[in-house]
Order: C-alpha cells, then sequence, then structure tokens
C-alpha cells in the first residue's frame, strides 16, 4: 500500500511544478475560452452561464492535457519500473479511453478558441458523438473479447450475463459518463473535486480486489488531480477544457467497468448523473412537450440562477459527492 500512496505523492508533486508554466504557456498560445460565446453539448447557447461567468473570460483551458501527459507518463514508467503484472490489454484500455476522449475533447476546445469565417472546425455535436461512439465501442470490444467481460455485478440482482450485447453496455456507460462529466464542468472545482472523491472510492475498492495493477493508475491520476484541484478551486486559475472533461469521465467509466461494479460505479459518480439527468430531462422536455421541465439546466445553473454563490453550490456538491461514494462503497463491499 506504501507503494500506492508513493506514486499519488509523486505525480502530485511532478504536476503541482510543472502547472503554474504550463499556465503561462497556455497564456502565450491564447489558449483562452471565450466565455461569451459558449454553447453546450448540443451547440446551443448558453446565455445563463454566459452571464454569470463572464468575469472569467480569458481563463486558460487545458488543464487536462497536462493530467493526461503526467499521468500516462507516469503510469508507463511505473509499470515498468516496478515489474506490477502489467496486462496490456487492462493498461490499453485505461490509455485509450484517456487519450482517444481527450484528443476529441482538444478538437472541441481548439475549435472554441480558433475562429475563422470558414469555419475549418466546423463538426457538429452529432458527428462528435458519433466519434464518442465509436471510440466507446472499441474499449467495449476490448473489454469483451480481449479481457473477457461479459457481464456486469448489479446489487439485488447479482451477476448478470450479457454476452455480445455487453460491449454496446459498456459503450453506453463511458458515453454516458464522458459527457455527464462534460455537462458538470460548468463551475471552478466542481468536476475536479469530485472526480477526486470519487477515485478515492475506486482506490479503496481496487484494493479491497487486490488489484495492484488498476490502484498504481488510480494513485498516480488520484495525485496528478488533486495538485490541479489546488489552482481550479475558485477563483480558478486554469480549466479542465473539454480534454479534461471527456478523457476524465470516460476514464472514470472505464476504471467502475474494470472494478465490475456498475451500481457501486452509479452511486459514486451520482452527482454526475443527476447533472446529466436534468439536462437529458431538460432535452427532452422541450421536444417532446414542447415546453421546458426545469427553469434551467443542469442542476448548478439552476441554483446560480436561484442566487447560490458559486463556492456555496461546489461545496455542497463536494459533500453529496462524498455521501454517494460512501453509498457506493457500501454498495461494493456488501454485494
Amino acid at each position: 500500500m506504501e507503494k500506492i500512496f508513493g506514486f499519488a505523492i509523486l505525480s502530485f508533486f511532478i504536476t503541482a511544478i510543472l502547472l503554474v508554466p504550463f499556465i503561462d504557456f497556455l497564456y502565450k498560445l491564447k489558449f483562452q475560452r471565450k466565455l461569451q460565446k459558449t454553447r453546450d453539448m448540443f451547440n446551443k447557447r448558453t446565455l445563463h452561464f454566459d452571464r454569470l461567468n463572464a468575469w472569467k473570460a480569458g481563463t486558460p483551458i487545458g488543464g487536462g492535457l497536462l493530467i493526461i501527459f503526467v499521468a500516462t507518463m507516469l503510469t508507463l514508467w511505473a509499470y515498468g519500473l516496478f515489474r506490477v503484472e502489467v496486462k496490456f490489454w487492462e493498461l490499453f484500455v485505461l490509455i485509450f479511453a484517456f487519450i482517444g476522449f481527450g484528443a476529441l475533447g482538444l478538437y472541441d476546445d481548439l475549435k472554441k478558441i480558433v475562429t475563422t469565417k470558414r469555419q475549418v472546425f466546423g463538426l457538429g455535436f452529432k458527428y462528435k458523438f458519433v466519434i464518442q461512439w465509436i471510440l466507446a465501442l472499441i474499449l467495449g470490444g476490448v473489454l469483451y473479447y480481449k479481457l473477457g467481460y461479459n457481464f456486469l455485478y448489479i446489487h439485488w440482482v447479482g451477476q448478470v450475463t450479457f454476452g455480445l450485447l455487453y460491449i454496446f453496455i459498456a459503450a453506453f456507460i463511458i458515453v454516458s459518463f464522458a459527457n455527464a462529466f462534460n455537462i458538470t464542468d460548468g463551475l471552478d472545482g466542481l468536476s475536479s473535486g469530485l472526480f477526486f472523491i470519487s477515485l478515492l472510492a475506486f482506490l479503496t475498492i481496487s484494493h479491497s480486489l487486490l488489484d495492484s495493477f488498476l490502484a498504481i493508475f488510480i494513485a498516480i491520476l488520484l495525485g496528478s488531480v488533486l495538485a490541479f484541484l489546488y489552482f481550479n478551486v475558485y477563483p480558478a486559475r486554469i480549466w479542465l477544457g473539454d480534454v479534461g472533461s471527456l478523457s476524465l469521465g470516460a476514464v472514470l467509466a472505464v476504471i467502475g467497468l474494470l472494478t465490475g461494479k456498475v451500481t457501486a460505479l452509479g452511486l459514486i459518480g451520482g452527482v454526475f448523473v443527476l447533472e446529466a439527468a436534468s439536462s437529458l430531462l431538460q432535452i427532452l422536455g422541450k421536444k417532446y412537450l414542447g415546453r421546458k421541465i426545469l427553469p434551467i439546466a443542469p442542476i448548478h445553473l439552476y441554483l446560480m440562477k436561484k442566487g447560490w454563490e458559486e463556492p456555496k453550490i461546489v461545496m455542497r456538491a463536494w459533500l453529496v459527492g462524498i455521501l454517494f461514494a460512501i453509498l457506493g462503497l457500501y454498495i461494493a463491499f456488501v454485494g
């Protein structure tokens, strides 16, 4: 266990040392989001978000890029250095989810900061959604064909074998969490703090399963995210960007699938699920009822509209996230 904590500490210090020069580098590249023109995952203008967050214009995005780089390099180094029993395909799904969804998110970030009359970067959400599914199906296929996963353990039901259908279920979970994380990533420290809490829970689960391979990866990611969180809390000096939110959301789903604790995943990532569900409810209401079901979605925007201050929303979301994590751990262990 001391080895796992050692990797977390090492990852924290490396990321912390690199973050300040990385932030300066992003400023030089003008890698800064134009908040007054933000759009949601369905390419709709987020006018209320823009109004409440206009003062943050110019804050660098792309912090997820540094997390991906540090965690990936340290993971590859750690597995080789300590000769952990490397399961190639398990490593593949973790790194592929990290880099694949991260690359798609980076494209999104570039599209938001590069403005051209010809809209060279003009892929719409439908096409990006298809790409997400292609990436997720590849991951589901590897989990099924190479790692032998064809079942999910569902609490109160038990182990359910899905056969080939597992590939599509796994892909759905990955795409859902990638987008849920992206939706949640709207306030300083909100998604990164919730992700840190989720990682702590899954580190506990992986240790209980004696899966040192997965535990090392989680520990490395844990340390890197903690260092990032220091600079991401209100008022944030850097944001994850879509490169971070899509990649971390996909990785969280993959970690949950590798542990086989899908019910625990839904609870541990409960705030992400609620944020995505509120947005989905709003979309369905507009499409099938012709009206909004909620005044505004997702939930954190609704609370801002009611007058809650941003730090208050984030801190209380963290508390709810801790409660969900405890419930998820309970379900994981009693199951």
